[in-house]
């Protein structure tokens, strides 16, 4: 069994490689912060790029599927397809975690345990048992022994949490971010979505921190582009004590990130300003703000949405769906007994961002 050491780490953190990237880093997410505060309807946003989050962090746990069933899980409760739920449960537990955050203005151990438990549907909660271990997938060699009993890992977490929350040792909050990811990961306190947890909590921190708005910046494109340096790097703060590789590969992730996801805000708010403009030119007696949000609010819709969201009729939202999906705009998919409208512009800027590597 390891043994973790408890945080602040006992080394020298803010090198001169270290403060030199995280310069960079913080200019990019400043300008990811600033431009995607100017956008009126935040949900739009923050609804689009955690699908793409959600199914990359889950595709690093080798839950894999696509934006097609992952469009299916998410609109009918019912839909057969364990992976796209998986990666539906992820992005819920994603959305519940900021609520906690914004309400609470702190990170807890029953956040975390509350994010973890949306992940994995269940409620298994803190490892109990021994026989935990981490191995090579290709090899079977075990790498790693994570801490065991439910006492030691609390102890650990409580640690964590304090670390977290409380800057008492004034170290910036990208480099903690490192440290924490590092810490979470090898304290490794559930039986499964302890990866997927952990990434949620790297959104939930910069938020905390305000160093974002809203949780739109997620490293799991990156580590996947990066698996094997982001596990020998790991290892290497385990075994070597080589804290500095580790966070300028952090704050590396931080700023390419950074930067890919304020080229999709731009285009996904091109996007929504394009359609406005169509709609109003095409379609002016239906035309309002109010329906292009939510025509944008997730990249489908359903007759319902637009009963209530427009406070219309059925019969009249069943005729705004049906002159847009005339016009190109929508295209509806029978899932199971409902008749779905998919956002064919917002899916295909979604989809793109999904699949560029």
């Amino acid at each position: 069994m390891a043994y973790v050491k408890l945080l602040p780490p006992d080394v020298e953190l803010e090198t001169k490689r270290v403060l030199k990237q995280l310069a960079r880093s913080h200019r990019a997410l400043a300008e990811l912060k600033g431009f995607a505060g100017m956008i009126p309807n935040q949900n739009i946003l923050i609804n689009a790029v955690t699908i793409n989050e959600a199914k990359d962090s889950s595709e690093i746990e080798n839950i894999i599927t696509t934006h097609d069933e992952l469009f299916k899980a998410m609109s009918q409760e019912n839909y057969n397809n364990p992976a796209a739920k998986e990666v539906a449960n992820y992005r819920t537990a994603l959305w519940r975690g900021y609520e906690l955050v914004k309400d609470k203005q702190a990170l807890t151990v029953n956040l975390i345990i509350e994010i973890q438990q949306l992940i994995v549907k269940n409620s298994a909660g803190i490892r109990k048992l021994p026989g935990t271990v981490l191995k090579n997938e290709e090899t079977g060699e075990v790498l790693y022994t994570p801490p065991s009993g439910e006492k030691e890992i609390m102890l650990l977490l409580d640690n964590l949490v304090k670390y977290i929350n409380e800057d008492y040792d004034n170290i910036d909050p990208l480099i903690k971010l490192a440290v924490i990811h590092y810490q979470f990961e090898v304290i490794h306190p559930f039986y499964d979505g302890n990866g997927r947890t952990g990434r949620i909590i790297n959104v939930l921190y910069l938020i905390l921190k305000e160093l974002l708005n809203n949780p739109i910046l997620y490293l799991s494109k990156y580590i996947i582009r990066n698996k094997a340096a982001y596990y020998r790097l790991l290892q290497e703060v385990r075994t070597k004590g080589k804290w500095e590789e580790w966070i300028l590969f952090i704050l590396d992730g931080i700023e390419q990130t950074a930067e890919e996801t304020l080229l999709l805000v731009k285009r996904i708010n091109t996007v929504v300003e394009q359609t406005a403009k169509d709609i109003k030119n095409l379609l002016p007696k239906i035309y309002s703000r109010e329906l292009v949000y939510l025509l944008f609010f997730e990249f489908y819709t359903k007759i319902a949405y637009l009963e209530k969201g427009l406070n219309i009729t059925r019969k009249t939202a069943s005729n705004y769906l049906s002159l847009l999906e005339e016009k190109g705009f929508l295209e509806s998919h029978k899932i199971g007994r409902e008749r779905i409208f998919l956002n064919k512009r917002l899916f295909e800027v979604v989809q793109q961002a999904g699949t560029e590597k």
